[in-house]
């Protein structure tokens, strides 16, 4: 297979669609996130892999927001679509959409964004094709996955800060007014 040769988004976008049964729920009676994860990181791997014609992995998720609550007896369907490509890695957008088939009302749960890399034989990252982007739609998603990226740097690079620059000796006076309590 030609890595050099882009590939429209068309060509890997994948969709499952599964029912929700009563072993997915919580004692709430709705769906665990959980599961939900869980079929969104294989909707990720198809696309991505199809993309890629490798194996990918997961590298990080952002954007898991539930929006509302998904039932026992519904049909979720998880749309996903790859948004961006770097070197190795990619960018699978997910949409889910929840369908109560007997009321016919259907709702849109959540959106995430999977950073996704594919992998050689040796376990090392592998270039993918680049994409080729056919209408507006895909070079906005494009364009708005480079700048998720980019922010998701920059606040991966504060939180790093923010966890090495803690003082405890100053914990009294950080945590003043916090609903919290030092018992030591």
């Amino acid at each position: 297979m030609d890595k050099t040769q882009p590939k429209p988004v068309k060509h890997s976008q994948t969709t499952i669609t599964e029912l929700m049964i009563p072993s997915y729920a919580n004692f709430g009676g709705k769906i665990h996130g959980g599961i939900l994860l869980s079929l969104m990181d294989k909707v990720a791997f198809a696309c991505a892999t199809k993309h890629s014609s490798n194996y990918c992995v997961t590298v990080s998720v952002v954007g898991v927001e539930f929006l509302q609550p998904v039932e026992v007896g519904d049909l979720v369907s998880l749309l996903a679509s790859v948004n961006y490509v770097g070197r190795s890695s990619m960018v699978i957008g997910i949409r889910v959409i929840a369908e109560n088939v007997k009321l016919g009302l259907v709702k849109h749960t959540n959106t995430s964004y999977f950073t996704m890399v594919a992998k050689d034989e040796n376990d090392k990252p592998t270039a993918v094709p680049p994409l080729l982007l056919e209408d507006n739609e895909e070079v906005k998603r494009f364009i708005e996955a480079m700048s998720m990226r980019e922010i998701e740097s920059g606040i991966k690079e504060k939180l790093n800060d923010a966890k090495s620059s803690i003082q405890v000796t100053k914990a009294s006076e950080i945590l003043k007014n916090q609903r919290c309590v030092i018992g030591f």
